[in-house]
């Protein structure tokens, strides 16, 4: 299976090559080293990734993966001063943010293309010690050829959705010899063990638990002046990574509820913010007096909606923020998005009734009383305008969401070890 794998898939990528390049151009981010992912590298980075020589090569796809994977880094250097890191990405945001937030001495590259001749060349250069991959990142040529180069391959805060699963499972001949090439596998839940080992029995696989629960927001995090675009009595509603058509029925919701409590102003951070041309011809339509966080001018007069279709802002817009709807959750859609974030940060939060994606962090919050889930859509406005009038609920709702979150903390500390435990190991 691999050898076909190795076979065709330059042949499929090239049929989806059109669709990365369009993607490229439409989405904001770190670009000027793309051409990384084809193994083409400036003489001066393969200078700078050489002297990384032994180093462990960490590896996060997008935005949300890389600052989950940024805090593992972050504290593992505290802890082992003497290891030499890497750090790759796949999305241009997510480039622009490692680049942006990593600790100095840690080098910043596109990971790339899962071809045999694009991994050997990083590879190469890298002769990394260990390859620590987020979530589920399985790209075959990347994992099997890091092993055969002598690394250790480690997969972490790893865990296989009800979708991906299925379709694991289906190809079972093909995804079991991957894994098991993996020397440890931690995953965030004991399902995501069970679901891992009925696909590759032999797999190491330990419950470490989820990272997202340690990523404390910095102490000196400071959020959004919003005074600019709605003036000095303001309730903010935001909503958080939102997919299409959510904003449609947020923005029904908003014009419904604001009738009631006129204060309450609405800003929406799309979850791809390539997304801005799209949104900004709803709001236009609406008559809502909106802005665009990427206009080149701030606004003339005060209005009652922000379009923040910018990248890397999202957390400062949830310290700002008085009541957050969770995207993905509504409209359709039920997969969900990082709800820890607005937790950590005792925020106010709505969501629609399921998270398939996120089932542990939303059963956390549910089960502390921290977080409003509403049945259907059709409760969203009732449940904006309820807690608009109840700064008692919303304190409450924080403040339980917070606690959830300080209870289930402690997967970081543990994956360090796993990996410390069998890179101390390493012949």
């Amino acid at each position: 299976m691999i050898v076909l794998y190795r076979i065709f898939f330059p042949l499929v990528f090239l049929f989806f090559l059109p669709g990365l390049i369009v993607k490229l151009i439409r989405r904001p981010g770190r670009k000027r080293n793309y051409p990384e992912r084809f193994g083409i590298f400036s003489p001066e980075r393969r200078a700078a990734l050489r002297n990384m020589e032994g180093a462990v090569w960490i590896h996060a796809v997008s935005v949300g993966e890389t600052n989950v994977a940024l805090s593992l880094l972050k504290k593992w250097i505290a802890e082992h001063p003497d290891r030499k890191f890497v750090f790759s990405t796949t999305t241009t945001t997510a480039q622009e943010i490692a680049w942006s937030k990593v600790p100095a001495g840690v080098e910043v590259f596109f990971c790339p293309v899962d071809m045999g001749m694009f991994v050997r060349t990083a590879l190469r250069m890298i002769r990394p010690s260990a390859l620590v991959i987020f979530e589920t990142e399985i790209w075959p040529n990347l994992v099997l050829l890091a092993k055969k180069s002598g690394a250790k391959v480690f997969l972490v805060n790893a865990r296989l959705s009800d979708r991906s699963i299925r379709g694991y499972r289906r190809f079972r001949a093909f995804f079991a010899p991957v894994l098991s090439a993996f020397d440890r596998i931690g995953v965030q839940t004991e399902l995501d063990r069970e679901r891992f080992l009925s696909v590759a029995p032999e797999a190491r696989v330990v419950v470490t638990g989820n990272i997202k629960f340690d990523q404390c927001p910095p102490p000196d995090l400071e959020g959004i002046d919003l005074a600019p675009f709605f003036g000095k009595n303001f309730l903010a509603l935001l909503a958080c990574s939102t997919h299409a058509p959510e904003e449609k029925l947020i923005l029904e919701t908003f014009l419904k509820a604001r009738r009631h409590r006129p204060e309450l102003k609405l800003v929406i951070v799309p979850r791809h913010a390539e997304r801005g041309n799209e949104l900004e011809e709803m709001l236009k339509a609406s008559g809502l007096r909106y802005h665009r966080r990427t206009a080149k001018t701030p606004p003339s007069s005060l209005v009652d909606c922000l379009l923040a279709d910018t990248t890397g802002e999202l957390l400062k817009f949830i310290k700002s923020s008085e009541i957050v709807l969770m995207g993905k959750t509504f409209a359709g859609n039920c997969e969900g998005q990082n709800i820890i974030e607005p937790a950590s940060l005792g925020k106010t939060i709505i969501t629609g009734p399921e998270m398939k994606n996120f089932r542990q962090a939303f059963d956390a919050l549910s089960r502390n009383g921290g977080v409003l889930r509403i049945a259907s859509d059709a409760q969203l406005a009732s449940a904006v305008e309820a807690l608009a009038d109840d700064p008692e609920a919303r304190h409450r709702l924080g403040k339980k969401a917070k606690e959830a979150v300080s209870r289930h903390a402690g997967a970081l500390e543990k994956t360090i070890k796993l990996l410390e435990e069998n890179l101390s190991c390493q012949a």
